[in-house]
């Protein structure tokens, strides 16, 4: 008959979690972007507190923690309303887009970003970047870097996080996830050559508690070879393999891999073009 310990899994405290980190390879006073299942990280003392603890032990006072809190879902483009709304008639589909609420950047709640990303963007001193489908919280003293200037027409670009971090020689975590969700291959899409075309977006924001429809251009973002191009990064030394608690993890410097996606999506999307 299997014993206590057997039948219930004992939980991780900060301190295991910490020395994980760092045997990964993150650094002190780093910008760090993580993104995190955080069940498989396995049961922790303190649920997300007990890992964003750890992670601001390891990257100390001068580090600053990056989390996606990404809202598509107040989008009528996006593909998680699309989804949504397959198989509604008209009227369903109008009832629907009426009843999506204005994206406001300091009550929204973030959307299939896991406990981790919704305990950094509710932790005292956090601050958001202000884009209302794809926001990022931070905490740390780069966080205001990180996340100002947030441009509407600019998801995952230059003038979001994902520059800024590019910019900060940052590195990205995934804790429990692919390269599916590594929002850092986005960044490559706009410095390519011949970047992906643009097309029409609309979302919705409150502005003085109304809400008011945003129609935009911006890339046309497509994250379907991120695992292609990962397994490719997966073969060279620039990924550190690893384990956080219960969980495979990847560490990834954004310098080098953004880089290399830049390359690896010339060769192969164009070859797809073909």
């Amino acid at each position: 008959m299997p014993g206590p310990d057997e039948r219930q899994p004992s939980t991780l405290d900060r301190l295991r979690l910490a020395d994980d980190l760092r045997a990964m390879g993150v650094r002190a006073g780093a910008c760090l972007l993580v993104h995190c299942a955080l069940r498989r990280v396995g049961p922790l003392r303190r649920g997300p507190a007990t890992l964003a603890g750890a992670l601001r032990d390891v990257l100390g006072p001068a580090g600053t923690l990056l989390v996606p809190t990404q809202t598509d879902g107040n989008s009528t483009t996006s593909r998680a309303h699309l989804e949504a709304i397959a198989g509604m008639d008209r009227e369903q589909r109008e009832r629907y887009e009426a009843a999506l609420p204005g994206w406001d950047r300091r009550t929204t709640p973030s959307q299939r970003m896991g406990a981790l990303a919704e305990y950094v963007r509710c932790a005292p001193g956090a601050v958001r970047s202000d884009h209302p489908q794809t926001s990022f919280a931070a905490l740390g003293p780069q966080a205001r870097q990180l996340t100002d200037g947030h441009d509407l027409t600019c998801h995952l670009g230059e003038r979001s996080p994902m520059g800024g971090l590019y910019a900060a020689d940052g590195q990205v975590l995934l804790l429990g996830l692919g390269y599916e969700a590594c929002t850092a291959l986005h960044l490559a899409e706009y410095r390519l050559p011949v970047p992906p075309p643009e097309r029409d977006y609309q979302c919705f924001r409150l502005v003085d508690g109304r809400r008011v429809r945003l129609d935009f251009r911006a890339l046309d973002l497509d994250d379907r070879d991120f695992p292609a191009v990962g397994a490719a990064l997966d073969e060279t030394p620039l990924v550190r393999h690893g384990r956080v608690g219960r969980a495979s993890a990847r560490l990834l410097p954004v310098r080098a891999v953004v880089d290399f996606a830049i390359g690896w999506f010339g060769v192969h999307r164009l070859a797809a073009r073909r």
